[in-house]
């Protein structure tokens, strides 16, 4: 049985990556504008505090209508969000300083990308996403051009202080695996929690250190880029897990280094090079592999019950007692059904393919 889409399978998740992308992309000029004069681990735990805080705020002001549209973590919810936060927001952090101090700068740029890749192996090897020929020449493509900017003529010092780094971007790869098993729930509080913890470990390790706070106006624009460029930006990474599962959300996000040059262009006033066009056209192939992917067959949907926020489309066939708002968040049963479309590893399609 097929039955019509009401939208495009690429609706919302693709946007929803771009745009995370982009705003996280956005925050390396924007903080570099902020660095001088700023420990760069102040202004690290600073920018995660103003997500938190100003998620939290978002939060307090949408009172009750926030809840309403979103399903609530669970006590079964918690342990998964304890890993991911103390893998990406207190482990990661650590390991990255710890590795930053003892590697160059151009070898530590160039194994930051390693992020990306143990996000999408991690998806595909241990949680057995989908993938295809089209997905991993996109995906490597896509890589290639984030590691092609960050390449600064130096190869990478395999020592110490490289291995932490590396060691930095599997936690935070482990860490969007786990968000992924929570991202059904409310991904303001998901990324309001991270950001809080995250913002006062760094802030905490700086202070240690010796660091000292920046002025009031400094704190303050810190944390309006951190809301959008995190904060904001995280939220829009959970919502798109939901969508395209992590494996392709995480590809979509390593192009956030070439969205960031594009801006130290048009902000910071850095050259064209040869070096970002070959990089722009690499990462252009990958985008085109992936938004040109038409996952399609014949599927089954056992039976289900589960909370998240829906709205009443070909997934999500039940009635209410009464007048509802779209999207809302309740219970709800899924009854078994056959039917053929594309779509992505969401929620609703998990399954396995031989």
């Amino acid at each position: 049985m097929s039955e019509p889409h009401s939208h495009s399978h690429l609706w919302p998740g693709v946007p929803l990556a771009l745009g995370s992308a982009a705003l996280f992309g956005a925050t390396p000029p924007l903080s570099k504008l902020l660095l001088y004069g700023v420990n760069p681990f102040m202004l690290a735990g600073l920018l995660y505090l103003g997500a938190g805080l100003g998620l939290a705020l978002y939060r307090l002001l949408r009172g009750r209508q926030a809840r309403a549209g979103e399903a609530q973590l669970t006590a079964g919810d918690i342990p998964w969000l304890a890993q991911a936060i103390g893998m990406g927001g207190i482990i990661a952090p650590v390991l990255l300083m710890f590795g930053l101090s003892l590697s160059t700068a151009s070898s530590s740029a160039l194994l930051l990308n390693l992020e990306g890749l143990a996000t999408m192996a991690i998806a595909w090897l241990v949680y057995r996403e989908n993938v295809d020929r089209r997905l991993l020449f996109g995906a490597f493509a896509i890589l290639a051009g984030a590691v092609l900017l960050s390449w600064q003529g130096e190869g990478i010092a395999f020592n110490r202080g490289a291995l932490l780094v590396a060691g930095a971007c599997v936690a935070w790869g482990i860490d969007n695996n786990f968000t992924r098993r929570i991202s059904a729930t409310d991904p303001v509080v998901i990324a309001m929690l991270k950001g809080l913890v995250a913002g006062v470990v760094n802030v905490g390790l700086a202070l240690a250190g010796g660091a000292s706070l920046p002025s009031a106006s400094i704190v303050m624009a810190t944390a309006a880029v951190g809301f959008f460029g995190i904060g904001v930006s995280l939220v829009m990474f959970i919502v798109a897990l939901r969508h395209l599962g992590t494996a392709r959300t995480g590809a979509y996000y390593s192009l956030a280094p070439f969205i960031g040059a594009l801006l130290a262009i048009a902000i910071l006033g850095d050259a064209v090079t040869l070096k970002l066009v070959v990089a722009g056209l690499l990462m252009g192939a990958g985008l085109w592999l992936h938004l040109s992917e038409r996952h399609e067959h014949e599927h089954d949907h056992e039976e289900l019950e589960h909370e998240h926020s829906h709205v009443h489309d070909e997934h999500h066939q039940h009635h209410h007692d009464g007048p509802v708002s779209e999207p809302h968040s309740h219970w709800h049963r899924h009854a078994p059904m056959r039917h053929r479309h594309p779509h992505y590893p969401d929620l609703h399609h998990r399954h396995g393919h031989g």
